[in-house]
């Protein structure tokens, strides 16, 4: 999906539903940069300031967040996303691993029936990356929030995604926070639980995924709960 030449009278409003539909589509994933405004402006056929009026709204929503010096990224991908966000950003570590342990432990019993071969080719392929990234500790926490999202991905339930991805900074934070202890020798991505629900979700055995899920859920909790 890209973006189109803007026609009508309320141009700012129609260029905010097409930044909204490339955001809400994944053409411009949470955590990256969208393109910058010389891009956009000759991409939709409107001027600067049209463009800046739309990326200031989306910014106000809580969809797009601009980081001084460095440009605008994606944020949530929705308004119950960054409703989400804002929320999780004032909650305890734990609270949010009580959310996460529900949705997480459901999307993978759904996931394991109604996945389909790009979904598990999806979900190994995270697996892989969360593997590579072991070594660098801030792309380990990233990779592996975006294993975890690749499972929720598989349920094709949207409103479950939208919920997940609100909290991808909060589950981001009781993920570094459950390998704040590693040692230097430890490796992150021998967490148990997660080769056996890549696997299971691949097998369609629902569950075999649930005790998968459970299994790396009570872990985490049981090494968030002993730093307390």
């Amino acid at each position: 999906m890209g973006l189109t030449t803007v026609r009508g009278t309320r141009l700012s409003d129609e260029v905010v539903a097409q930044l909204e539909r490339q955001i809400a589509a994944g053409e411009w994933p949470v955590g990256t940069k969208i393109p910058p405004e010389p891009v956009l402006v000759a991409a939709l056929g409107v001027g600067r300031n049209t463009v800046r009026e739309a990326v200031r709204a989306l910014e106000h929503a809580g969809l797009l967040e601009a980081r001084r010096g460095d440009g605008t990224y994606v944020r949530a991908t929705s308004d119950l996303g960054a409703a989400l966000l804002r929320r999780a950003r004032r909650t305890d570590a734990l609270h949010v691993m009580a959310v996460r342990a529900s949705l997480e432990r459901d999307a993978a019993v759904v996931a394991a029936t109604e996945r389909t071969d790009a979904d598990v080719a999806a979900i190994r392929a995270a697996l892989d990356a969360r593997r590579a990234a072991a070594s660098d500790r801030a792309a380990f926490v990233a990779a592996d929030v975006a294993f975890h999202r690749a499972v929720v991905a598989a349920t094709h339930n949207p409103v479950l995604l939208d919920l997940y991805t609100g909290l991808t900074e909060a589950l981001e934070r009781t993920v570094a926070e459950v390998h704040a202890h590693d040692t230097p020798d430890d490796d992150p991505a021998a967490f148990p639980g997660h080769d056996e629900l890549a696997e299971a979700i691949a097998a369609g055995d629902p569950d075999a995924a649930r005790a998968a899920a459970e299994r790396y859920l009570g872990a985490a909790r049981a090494i968030v709960e002993g730093t307390r």
